[in-house]
């Protein structure tokens, strides 16, 4: 089981705090990308992997969906998105995702923000995506890259001309990371950029679109301190799908 690290109360103090808490999806500078990776949603059915406090639910209900499934372990996160919600056709189900069970052939879109990066393993998850997807259907996630996620001390460093760098180390490496961000503890676990692409093929699932987001010369005008996530990629985007 992952672990439950969103009901930690200096967790969830701290992650209150985020741009993307309090600002929704207008504080994650990598929804545009997102966004345009969806599918068309009008009468759709979707789930969201990683709800959070069930910004994409509401979304995907505002962008046509006739009904969203949002899924998370953090007691703490549905109890604040049931808050934010007034929507009968929007649900909250806490559970595991690796033991999560989804009907098949039920889905138009499977959509994760941000979650993958903390479960042990994505075989198990990938395959009960791609049975609970329609024909035609759509697996739409971002992850932390595995270029962010693979040294044992995540940071900027410096080199002998004070140049700052991100370093990269035991990248072959997959296995538990352990962080201290927002709170003691934080587990997550690296895997290659191939591994997660060979798991969508093995499940079944057919790739339509990597990116390994940056952010654009606009968002970082706008927003300065976006300037760093430039130098390399935090995030990597994928869409997938179910063939007809």
């Amino acid at each position: 089981m992952a672990q439950n690290i969103y009901d930690n109360p200096a967790f969830f103090e701290g992650y209150a705090q985020l741009p993307r808490s309090v600002q929704g999806l207008d504080g994650a500078p990598e929804w545009p990308a997102l966004k345009a990776m969806l599918p068309d949603l009008t009468g759709k059915s979707v789930v969201d992997l990683g709800c959070g406090y069930g910004w994409f639910c509401r979304a995907a209900r505002e962008l046509g969906a006739s009904d969203v499934t949002g899924v998370d372990i953090s007691e703490k996160m549905l109890a604040r998105a049931a808050e934010l919600t007034d929507d009968n056709r929007i649900h909250y189900q806490r559970s595991d995702l690796e033991s999560l069970a989804l009907k098949a052939n039920s889905l138009d879109l499977v959509y994760s923000s941000l979650a993958l990066h903390y479960l042990p393993e994505l075989d198990t998850l990938f395959a009960n995506v791609q049975r609970a997807l329609k024909p035609g259907g759509s697996l739409v996630f971002s992850m932390e890259h595995p270029i962010y996620t693979c040294a044992t001390r995540q940071g900027w460093l410096t080199d002998d001309r004070g140049e700052r760098f991100w370093g990269v180390n035991r990248y072959q490496d997959e296995s538990q990371r352990v962080s201290n961000w927002l709170a003691d503890g934080v587990i997550k676990y690296h895997r290659t950029l191939g591994t997660t692409l060979n798991a969508l093929i093995k499940a079944g699932l057919t790739i339509s679109e990597v990116n390994e987001w940056g952010p654009t010369q606009a968002q970082i005008d706008a927003w300065p301190a976006l300037a760093e996530e430039a130098e390399r990629p935090m995030l990597v985007l994928i869409a997938a799908g179910k063939d007809q």
